[in-house]
């Protein structure tokens, strides 16, 4: 069974986040297959150019919205720094004056993946999760190297799941 071993706050810059956008979970398989995060990773200059201004940045990214408003958006892709130009095919959503909410989600990859937790142990850590113009929520996997990457002498990794909150 998976285990929150930590919930914090970062401070983030303006960024942007470039990828594709589907209706429901998966499409990883698409994504390796056709390069997109080489794509993406060139566009900015690298993966040091989020690096350089987001401690946790430069992770392959699995960004949800939920809204009472809208249907339900999952997408895949990066963040990049704010004006990084859209290379043709891809979207983008930009994140300006917020922090985020952080749980490093510690075990098995089959378990790590059941997030249901983390927005309350974000609340219960004095944080306000920040609603978009429609009270939509973001939140997003981010998959960072080697943490979720290379499994530790048990075995385990970490997931950081991260909520977008007020600064």
């Amino acid at each position: 069974m998976a285990e929150i071993k930590k919930v914090f706050k970062e401070k983030i810059p303006n960024m942007r986040f470039i990828g594709k956008k589907y209706g429901e979970f998966g499409h990883w398989d698409e994504f390796w297959a056709n390069d997109w995060f080489g794509i993406l990773e060139k566009t900015m200059g690298g993966p040091d150019a989020i690096l350089n201004i987001w401690e946790n940045g430069g992770g392959y990214v699995g960004l949800e919205h939920w809204s009472p408003e809208s249907v339900f958006e999952y997408w895949i892709g990066m963040f990049t720094p704010a004006e990084t130009s859209v290379p043709d095919g891809f979207e983008y959503k930009d994140f300006a004056g917020l922090s985020l909410g952080t749980c490093w989600i510690y075990g098995y990859e089959a378990d790590i993946h059941d997030t249901s937790a983390c927005q309350s142990e974000v609340v219960k850590n004095g944080m306000i999760i920040w609603k978009d113009e429609n009270g939509g929520t973001w939140s997003f996997e981010n998959c960072l190297c080697p943490r979720y990457t290379t499994p530790d002498e048990n075995g385990k990794i970490i997931l950081d799941y991260c909520y977008f909150v007020e600064k």
